[in-house]
């Protein structure tokens, strides 16, 4: 299900029991309740509480968004180690070329069309794209330098393998979820006492108070679809943090 449809759905669902509780709220009140006045400690209460709240919150989606662009650099230092030794092997013969940049794109292949669904889904990769990976690795170096450029370029060569390898390890370290479990409840619960807060302020079925209910309950549930949607770092849909990997099969076409 596309991530806009999630939250499209979540804030129309909040918002309708909002509405739907202040309404038989109101019905069930007693003729003789005074709803002019809120008692000053249950103000303070309702201070507080969303005073810490935000702060939660706030640390979180901190949290989150910080993981998600560690992991889209660990992505763009992949993608770019490998250009590197696409470029870098101009100095060598034409066929061996080609044998390396026929390995480079089966490993970007692998990474964007097999091991992105996989992380996504958080489940087990396999090991096809580190064996390709080790191809490239012995390919270069089992190749001697013929020449004073070719030797130059051996060792910085190596190095942009070990780079790839090493930014590869870090992207597979960082799949899956952000927050812990604990925290999620922390953040849910949260939610829902700040918005059932609501009620204790005897909110009545005026069109201004209705609109500021709704409004406050669809700024909770956005801010909780932000945090959700960060919590992957590789993202929950598609291959979009796959980009850098998949322009290189496609300046390979």
């Amino acid at each position: 299900m596309p991530e806009w449809l999630v939250y499209t759905l979540a804030s129309v669902l909040v918002c309708v029991l909002v509405v739907t509780a202040t309404v038989l709220r109101h019905r069930r009140v007693a003729v003789d309740e005074d709803t002019s006045e809120t008692p000053d400690v249950l103000e303070y209460m309702v201070m507080m509480v969303g005073v810490v709240y935000a702060i939660v919150l706030g640390l979180a989606i901190a949290g989150v968004w910080e993981a998600r662009t560690a992991a889209e650099d660990t992505v763009q230092r992949e993608a770019q180690a490998l250009y590197e030794i696409d470029q870098r092997l101009d100095v060598y013969p034409a066929a061996f070329r080609v044998q390396i940049k026929k390995h480079i794109d089966a490993y970007a292949r692998h990474a964007v069309t097999a091991e992105w669904p996989a992380l996504k889904d958080d489940l087990p990769v396999d090991g096809k794209g580190a064996e390709l990976l080790g191809r490239i690795r012995s390919d270069i170096a089992h190749r001697a330098p013929a020449d004073e450029l070719q030797a130059q370029a051996y060792q910085p060569l190596l190095d942009q393998v070990a780079a790839a390898d090493d930014a590869r390890h870090q992207r597979l370290d960082t799949s899956g979820t952000t927050l812990p479990a604990a925290l999620w409840f922390g953040l849910l619960a949260g939610g829902l006492v700040t918005l059932g807060l609501l009620y204790t302020l005897q909110i009545r079925r005026s069109a201004r108070e209705l609109l500021l209910a709704t409004t406050f309950s669809a700024l909770v549930v956005f801010l909780l679809f932000l945090v959700w949607s960060f919590d992957a770092p590789l993202g929950h849909s598609g291959t979009d943090s796959a980009q850098p990997l998949s322009d290189l099969l496609t300046a390979a076409v």
